[in-house]
């Protein structure tokens, strides 16, 4: 119809997001410094799916919504059983980052800390008991352990 304004329908995301970290990172250049801001975000459905995404932007928003764009790119599936816990113990390392995941019984809870209890929650995991055993405090390397961990697990047969 002419005359009405047109506005663009913003898509509606089925996956949660948790912002994990946001940086001011800096370049030196002829001039001086560049700064822009780098953001850790992990997006998951609560059914199974999460990833993990990072991405740098000369604002914060800008950042964020790059990072979301790259976590939906590098989802995996976790498989999990009962559709509340992982199906067996898992250890995995990533760069300075370990870390332990062990199933639990229903009802136990998310007993997890840090970057690695922010994935579990997005990716839909009730019952689990999980450990950060390297020395680093990044949340990214963490975050990103805890995704090698998923990945090792095997499907319940």
């Amino acid at each position: 119809m002419p005359g009405k304004p047109f506005f663009k329908q913003k898509k509606v995301s089925e996956f949660q997001e948790k912002v994990l970290e946001i940086r001011r990172v800096t370049r030196v250049v002829a001039g001086g410094k560049r700064f822009s801001f780098r953001a850790t975000v992990v997006l998951g459905d609560r059914k199974g799916r999460v990833g993990v995404g990072v991405a740098k932007g000369m604002d914060v928003a800008g950042s964020i919504e790059k990072a979301k764009r790259a976590a939906e790119r590098a989802m995996l599936t976790v498989p999990l059983k009962e559709g509340r816990t992982i199906p067996h113990d898992v250890d995995a390392k990533y760069s300075a980052a370990k870390v332990r995941l062990k199933p639990a019984v229903q009802g136990h809870g998310l007993i997890a800390g840090g970057s690695v209890r922010a994935v579990l929650e997005v990716a839909g995991v009730k019952d689990i008991s999980a450990k950060i055993l390297g020395r680093t405090t990044n949340k990214l390397t963490n975050a990103l352990a805890t995704i090698e961990a998923l990945k090792k697990l095997m499907t319940v047969k």
